[in-house]
C-alpha cells in the first residue's frame, strides 16, 4: 500500500499536484461552509471566532508554531530519515516552489484546515473528535507510525490552544508558521541534497 502511494505521488505532474492541493483546500472550505450553515446560528456567531486584536496571536500562536518547528527540526537531525517518509508528497509540494509560493500554500492550508477542524468541528463537537478527524484526514501519515503519532499529538496541541484562547486567528498563525518554515526546510534540504549529488 505504501509503495503504491509513493508511485502515485511520483506519477503526478507539477500541474496535477497543484490542482489536487488547491482542490482539497477548496473542498475543505466548502465542507466548512455547509457545516457552518447547519451548526452556527448566524454568520456573526462564526465571525466571533476570529479575534484580530489579541496579544495571544503572537505570544501563543507565533511562539507555539516556532517551538513545534524547532522540535521537529531537532528530531529530523537525529532520527532515521525513514521516520519522516510521507511517500514523497511534502518534498514534491515544496522542493521547486519559490518563497512566495510556499507562503501561499502554507496560508491556504492553515486557513482552510483551521476553519474546518477547529472553527467548525471543534467548536461544535469538542477537542477529541476534531483532533482525531484532523489526524485521520492526513491519511498519507497512516503509512508511517511516527508521522501518524506526530500528527495526532500536533492536532491535540493545536486543538488545546484553540480551546484555551477561543481565537481561530491564533491557531491559523500557529499552523501557518509550522507549514511555512517546514516547507522552507524541505525546499533547501532537497536543493542541498541535489547540489551535493551533482557536485560529486
Amino acid at each position: 500500500m505504501k509503495d503504491e502511494y509513493r508511485e502515485t505521488v511520483a506519477g503526478l505532474t507539477e500541474k496535477e499536484l497543484l490542482f489536487h492541493l488547491v482542490a482539497t483546500q477548496i473542498l475543505l472550505l466548502t465542507i466548512s461552509t455547509i457545516l457552518g450553515m447547519i451548526l452556527f446560528d448566524s454568520l456573526t456567531e462564526f465571525k466571533g471566532l476570529f479575534i484580530w486584536a489579541d496579544w495571544n496571536i503572537l505570544s501563543i500562536g507565533l511562539v507555539a508554531g516556532l517551538a513545534v518547528v524547532a522540535l521537529d527540526f531537532t528530531l529530523m537531525k537525529y532520527l532515521p530519515k525513514s521516520y519522516y517518509d510521507d511517500g514523497g508528497l511534502n518534498e514534491r509540494i515544496f522542493r521547486n516552489r519559490s518563497l512566495f509560493q510556499i507562503m501561499l500554500i502554507a496560508a491556504m492550508v492553515a486557513i482552510s484546515e483551521e476553519i474546518l477542524f477547529r472553527g467548525v468541528i471543534q467548536t461544535n463537537t469538542g477537542l477529541i473528535i476534531s483532533s482525531l478527524i484532523f489526524a485521520v484526514v492526513h491519511y498519507r501519515y497512516l503509512f508511517n507510525w511516527f508521522l501518524f503519532t506526530n500528527i495526532i499529538l500536533l492536532s491535540f496541541l493545536i486543538g488545546y490552544i484553540y480551546m484555551m484562547t477561543n481565537n481561530l486567528v491564533v491557531t491559523i498563525v500557529m499552523h501557518f508558521i509550522i507549514d511555512f518554515i517546514l516547507g522552507l526546510i524541505i525546499k533547501f534540504r532537497t536543493q542541498a541534497t541535489i547540489g551535493g549529488t551533482d557536485s560529486e
